[in-house]
Parts: structure tokens; sequence; C-alpha cells
């Protein structure tokens, strides 16, 4: 008999706080449709996260989250081999929570980087207590399913490395000499941050995504008005490409135009009009496929709504063993 060798657990999540974006398609998604077909994949839609800045209005929460796994599933997200599950459905990661906040130091959650960050680029509705223990609640996503590898941009990096500390406090206050919870390893996207139109990071708070609910005319219409090298004022002008966030944009769509891209623009032959119409093309034809897939899901939510109590019940099977496992290390049985 051949014996199959265990597949890495990885865990990850996002946030159902509205459309998602091309930043997300490439920038996640894509690495999770790969997780689903080589490791032991578990994607949580983080409903509880979402309460800690949005939690006035619950029924946006609410009405996000099918139409958020809705583009995970066009984006080859696959719930067969993978576990796509309800945070908030998995009752075993508030109750880990409890317990390991019990031994997490307050000033190791205030040094987290993003905490006082947040507070004052969000203002003082958000300095709660649940806005400070989210990178607490962060690692018991993780630990209650002992996940070993956490795909994050690089704004995530210190929460992880915080829970890794949490992890090796309780492994050593109750493992007895054991592993009882997994450290968890980061991993970066490759492409961890995507320019949005403006040249920054692609959000929907800085009103620069391209929307994969967006229809053709609206991309088209949104790539126009990127921005590009200031410098570049006319064609035959020398341009930066290592500046212009429409260039990096192509780096993904169709990487093999790069190069020859690169050196059309650097020497004048290329206009910022005339790439920024090819790229346009291109850019739908790339999400094409994606969105005529989510048009699909979208038309059926029940559907959607199945997979993820399905899902859901799976997670519990595991966080429910290793929350005994826990319970059992602090004498709680």
């Amino acid at each position: 008999m051949t014996l199959t060798a265990k597949r890495p657990r990885v865990m990850s999540g996002m946030r159902p706080t509205g459309d998602l974006h091309l930043g997300h398609l490439v920038g996640v998604l894509t690495q999770w449709a790969t997780y689903s077909d080589t490791t032991d994949a578990f994607f949580e839609i983080a409903d509880l996260h979402a309460y800690t800045t949005d939690f006035d209005d619950p029924s946006k929460i609410r009405n996000a989250r099918d139409e958020m796994v809705a583009v995970w599933l066009a984006a080859g997200v696959d719930p067969e081999k993978s576990t796509i599950f309800l945070q908030s459905g998995v009752p075993e990661i508030g109750e880990l929570q409890a317990l390991l906040a019990m031994i997490t130091p307050v000033s190791w959650l205030e040094r987290v980087p993003t905490y006082k960050g947040q507070i004052e680029a969000l203002g003082q509705k958000i300095a709660t207590y649940g806005f400070l223990g989210y990178p607490l609640l962060q690692l018991c996503d993780i630990a209650i399913f002992r996940g070993e590898y956490v795909p994050v941009g690089r704004d995530q990096v210190a929460h992880l490395e915080l829970g890794r500390e949490i992890v090796r406090r309780f492994n050593h206050l109750y493992g007895d000499g054991a592993a009882l919870l997994v450290e968890p390893q980061a991993t970066l996207s490759e492409f961890p941050e995507v320019p949005g139109t403006d040249g920054r990071k692609m959000s929907k708070s800085y009103d620069n995504a391209i929307f994969i609910a967006d229809d053709e005319e609206t991309t088209t219409r949104k790539v126009r008005a990127m921005v590009t090298d200031p410098l570049k004022v006319r064609r035959g002008d020398p341009g930066r490409p290592e500046i212009c966030p429409v260039f990096a944009l192509w780096r993904f769509v169709n990487p093999l135009k790069v190069d020859g891209i690169a050196a059309a623009c650097r020497s004048g032959a290329l206009g910022c009009v005339q790439d920024k119409t090819d790229f346009a093309e291109e850019l739908n034809a790339y999400l094409r496929p994606v969105r005529e897939r989510y048009a699909a899901y979208r038309s059926d939510l029940g559907l959607v709504e199945r997979l993820i109590a399905d899902g859901t019940m799976r997670a519990r099977e595991i966080a429910s063993g290793v929350l005994a496992d826990v319970k059992h290390a602090m004498k709680l049985t």
C-alpha cells in the first residue's frame, strides 16, 4: 500500500465588508485557488472581525458575506477540496479566545503597530476591547485548526508574530513538553500590494479600485483615468515604467508582454493613451471568465449558503477536538 503524504494545513480569511477588487483576486484569491489543490486549506468568512470596525451596521456585514464567497468560488477556490466556513458559526473560536486571553499580556496587544495606527485613521469609535483583541482572535482562527501556514499581507506579519508568542507561552505553561498548539508560519503573496488607479495600494476606501463586479465599460473607464509617469506628457517622451501603476498591473494580467512594453515605454515609442487602451482590453479579457462564474454563483446564493453551511460543519468537527485538548491541558475538563 502506498502511503499518501500529509498535506500542510493552511488557514486564511477575509472580512465581509464590501465588494472584492482586483487586488483581492491577484494578491489573495489566485493563491487560495492553488492552496485548494495543494494543501489542507481552511478559508474563513471573518464576520466577527468585521464587527471590530463596522459594528453599527450589521446588515452590511450579513449581506456582504455570500457575495464575497461567490467571488471566492468564481476565482477558483474549490469547496470540495478546501473548507469554507463562517467564523461566527464556529463558537469554539470564541471560547479559545477567552482561554488564551487569560495568558495574553495587554502590553503585547498594545504594541501591535496597526492598533494605534488604525485608531488614528478611523477614530476613537473603534477603540474597543474587541479591537484591542483583534490579533488574539486572529490567532484563535488559526490555532483552533492547528493551522501551519497563513498567507498574509505585509501589514499582518506583526499580528502573526504576536500569535506565535502567545502559542509559545501556552505550550510552555500547559504543554508538559509537547506542542499542543502549532506556531503558524506566514507566507507572503507573490503580489502583496496591487496598485490602484491612483498609484496607491488598491483599496475601496481610497476610491481607486477596479472591482470584480464592475462591468467591462466601467473597467475601461477606470483604466483610462489611471495615473502614469507624470514626466511622460506625450507620445515620444521617454517613460519610466518602474513607477507606472499601469505597467505594474501588466505584470500579472499578461507577463509575456512586460519586457516589450517596458522597452517601448522607455524609448517613447509607446504612448500612455495607447498603453492604457491596450491594457483595458487585456484586463477585461483576464477578468471575463471570473466575472461570468461570479454572475452564475450570484444568481444562486442559496447554493453558496449551502456550501458555507457544509464547510462550517466540517470546521466545527476539527475545532471541537482542538478545544477539548486545550481545556484538558488547562484542567478544565
